[in-house]
């Protein structure tokens, strides 16, 4: 099975606090550095549970991007898209509770256009897209038309609404439709991402709830438990879907 995903590429920067900020003053924390960005996330664990995944977006032609690419190539994803410009950069703040707060340059992410996809890229069994990539255009125009091409192919397609402070900032009526156009299969979503948006897609819907689990499609998952908590962005979904049912696993990713 080929999974592609569509979206970003970002160099996450994360801050672990070892306790309240001290303001105007320094604060024990744990920093790591690595490729992240949710599209990418997702196809890393596509490829780490042995399917074939191919990332499609455009990434940066800095030190960042060389970074990212470098990275996420090395659990196997095939990387399609064009290098220019600057490439996105994350930096999430995580509590000593495990909750984040993130600070978002997606840099070249917002770039890829129409003309930069090669209809080839969307022979797959499942495309997954990043709700970032349904927010501006000129990414916005590519991501509809990348869903055309996946969908002419008969792949089933999902998307993550990803961010609703994001969403709100872009215009939810404009990404709304977005989504709408795009007929997904699947829809991902928290509850303020639902609350923001509404849920009038025809499509089964997985409501991200946190530590009380999951909904999928109105039936309640209660979540793993375990010993600590480490950092609630990590905590993201690794989609499997099969040619003819949906699986869906919730795993820390692959940086995690």
């Amino acid at each position: 099975m080929l999974v592609c995903t569509l979206g970003d590429l970002t160099l996450d920067v994360i801050v672990r606090l070892g306790g309240p900020m001290a303001a105007r003053g320094d604060t024990d924390a744990e920093i790591r550095v690595g490729p992240g960005g949710q599209a990418a996330n997702v196809a890393a664990w596509v490829a780490t549970f042995g399917e074939q995944a191919r990332f499609i977006g455009q990434t940066g032609a800095d030190d960042a991007g060389d970074l990212a690419r470098t990275k996420l190539a090395t659990y196997g994803v095939e990387i399609c898209g064009p290098v220019g410009g600057e490439n996105g950069t994350i930096c999430s703040l995580v509590s000593p509770e495990g909750e984040r707060t993130m600070a978002s340059d997606r840099g070249a992410a917002r770039e890829l256009r129409v003309v930069d996809l090669d209809a080839e890229w969307l022979v797959c069994d499942h495309l997954h897209v990043s709700g970032y990539a349904l927010m501006l255009e000129p990414v916005r125009s590519a991501a509809l038309r990348a869903a055309e091409l996946a969908r002419t192919g008969g792949a089933r397609i999902s998307v993550d609404l990803a961010s609703w402070s994001a969403i709100q900032s872009s215009g939810v009526a404009e990404f709304s439709e977005a989504v709408r156009a795009m007929s997904p299969d699947v829809v991902f979503a928290n509850e303020d991402e639902e609350r923001v948006v509404g849920r009038s897609f025809d499509a089964v819907w997985i409501l991200k709830r946190g530590a009380r689990g999951c909904s999928f499609d109105g039936e309640e998952r209660p979540a793993l438990p375990v010993d600590e908590v480490l950092d609630t962005l990590r905590a993201v979904l690794g989609a499997a879907i099969d040619a003819g049912a949906t699986r869906v696993t919730i795993q820390l990713t692959p940086e995690g």
